[in-house]
């Protein structure tokens, strides 16, 4: 049953209870008023009968009234009696009266007079008595209406003081237990539920509240743990950045420090977070440093004219360049942009610094390369100006001058590969099912001579029915090469240097083996890349530094891998594979 029907039912118990208290006291009022009013008409009528015709016996046989008059008046206030007869026995009082009358008419004696006196009497104390027995009845009447409406009184007073005893308690209560359990919401605690203990109005907004705690509390346990998510992969991010970040608020007071900034700073996160800058930069000379273009009048230009911070971690050199960036909040209260802190960054300019230091050696280099070649051919063209220089002379000296053309011409096309990967124009390859042996055949020839200026022994091993690869001619003669001129720059004169072609599942691997010096481990990455030098024990450096990381880039875009296999003082081997053409 719910609160409103509980309510009706209440209001309405009322409602009959008043009415019927009501509807009895008008019918009790009722029976009281017919009750006077049958007494009033009949019994106390005759009463006054009876003295009436008491009176008219007074006057009856007194001197000088006459008899007849008296008589007449005693005649017709009987009449009236026999008309107003209520009591039982009346009647005949009635009867013997009016014989008597009828007895004094005829002869008016002291003794007639008398027996209708006595009679008259009668009547009159019947009357009176009835009167007095239907006063008490009606006073009896009274009495227990007012005991009924004493009892109805009572029962509706216990029944109003129960309703307002029960019903604001029961509308009030409910209440207090939602406002205590907002009260907790709003404190963030949605774990004080309603106890549904009905299935009123009440127990249906306890039902409902209960589900938006349930709700709430699913949404804050997915809220919070988005939150934790998000803080601890911002946390993960700042981490693991290879910069450093000092965060500031607008009071200068430290708020972040990521790992990378402490080790810089060689203070630990305890000793920098929730500390004033102003007193932290005492103690750190490094942050002295940071904070000076804060304090300067023109920050830009403290930052462009400020050096690189020269670092070292771990017994290496790093270079590190700062950045500071405001950090700004739009407030909704005031409408304007405020300062909330400032963000310093440190970025590691190590490898841009290096990659500096290498492009300059690297013109240094070429310099140096192009310059040797051009004096050699500048020399020998002075020589053939001279006529007296025999025939044979001249043959020797051209030959020289070719070889020196070719190794610039090498040199210059090596550039132009690195110009053209650098901007992204990509390798084109023709690629088609080619012979090794046409391959190896050519290149072989084609350093030839410098073979017979070291008198190297060549050691060619190709495998028996090598099959075709798939592969760009050009590329892979390219490759092959630089390779074995490699190799013989290397090579101590008089070693054998080896060239073998095998088949390795589906490729075809071919291998170029030296004498020379060797390669350290750490190194075999190193030489692959652009611009990178190996001086050996002797102090020679080798070309350009772009030879194999060229040639690893026309490996590696027909599909096979370039590789190196060499200790110190054991030589090495430089190796390659390119796949097996398909059969038609």
């Amino acid at each position: 049953m719910n609160l409103k029907t509980k309510i009706t039912l209440g209001f309405g118990a009322m409602l009959l209870l008043l009415l019927g208290i009501g509807g009895y006291a008008y019918y009790s009022l009722r029976q009281l008023d017919r009750a006077s009013r049958g007494v009033l008409r009949a019994n106390l009528y005759s009463v006054e009968i009876g003295q009436r015709m008491l009176s008219a016996l007074d006057q009856l046989g007194q001197p000088g009234a006459p008899d007849t008059a008296a008589i007449a008046q005693f005649a017709s206030a009987l009449r009236a009696e026999s008309n107003n007869v209520t009591e039982p026995g009346e009647q005949q009082l009635v009867s013997a009266l009016e014989q008597q009358l009828q007895a004094v008419r005829q002869a008016p004696t002291p003794a007639g007079v008398g027996a209708l006196r006595r009679l008259t009497y009668r009547m009159t104390a019947l009357n009176t008595e009835a009167l007095t027995q239907k006063i008490e009845q009606a006073n009896q009447r009274a009495d227990h209406a007012n005991r009924n409406q004493l009892i109805f009184i009572t029962l509706a007073v216990l029944l109003g003081l129960s309703l307002v005893g029960s019903v604001p308690e029961a509308a009030v209560q409910p209440l207090r237990k939602l406002t205590a359990a907002l009260r907790h919401a709003t404190e963030r605690d949605f774990s004080t539920s309603i106890p549904q203990e009905s299935n009123d109005e009440f127990g249906q907004v306890a039902q409902a509240f209960n589900r938006m705690l349930v709700q709430l509390r699913e949404f804050r346990t997915s809220t919070t743990a988005e939150l934790i998510t998000a803080r601890n992969r911002s946390a993960s991010i700042i981490s693991t950045l290879d910069e450093g970040i000092l965060l500031l608020d607008e009071s200068r007071q430290i708020l972040l420090a990521n790992p990378v900034m402490c080790e810089l700073l060689g203070m630990s996160a305890d000793k920098l977070v929730n500390r004033p800058a102003s007193i932290v930069r005492l103690e750190n000379d490094l942050l002295q440093t940071l904070l000076r273009p804060l304090d300067a009048h023109d920050r830009e230009a403290a930052l462009a004219t400020a050096p690189l911070l020269h670092i070292t971690q771990k017994g290496e050199e790093a270079f590190y360049q700062e950045a500071i960036q405001d950090l700004v909040s739009f407030n909704e209260a005031t409408e304007k942009t405020e300062l909330v802190g400032q963000l310093i960054v440190l970025r590691n300019v190590s490898d841009f610094k290096k990659l500096d230091q290498v492009k300059s050696n690297f013109l240094a280099t070429v310099s140096h390369e192009l310059k040797t070649p051009l004096s050699s051919i500048n020399l020998n063209t002075k020589l053939l100006q001279d006529e007296r220089l025999p025939a044979d002379e001249r043959l020797r000296i051209t030959g020289h001058i070719r070889q020196e053309t070719q190794r610039l011409q090498r040199m210059v096309s090596e550039l132009l590969d690195v110009s053209r990967l650098d901007a992204g124009a990509g390798i084109q390859l023709d690629v088609k099912p080619i012979d090794l042996a046409d391959v190896l055949g050519y290149a072989t020839a084609t350093v030839q001579p410098q073979l017979t200026d070291k008198k190297l022994t060549l050691d060619l091993q190709l495998a028996p029915d090598l099959p075709a690869v798939r592969a760009d001619v050009e590329k892979s003669t390219w490759v092959l090469i630089n390779l074995m001129a490699n190799a013989i720059r290397y090579s101590p004169v008089g070693e054998t240097l080896a060239v073998r072609a095998t088949v390795a599942g589906q490729f075809v691997q071919v291998s170029v083996q030296d004498r020379g010096p060797g390669i350290a481990a750490e190194n075999h990455d190193k030489i692959f890349q652009r611009f990178a030098q190996i001086p050996d024990k002797t102090g020679y450096r080798g070309g350009s530094g772009l030879g194999l990381s060229i040639a690893r880039e026309f490996i590696t875009t027909q599909g096979g891998r370039l590789w190196v296999e060499s200790e110190l003082g054991s030589g090495s081997t430089f190796a390659f594979t390119l796949p097996v053409a398909r059969q038609e």
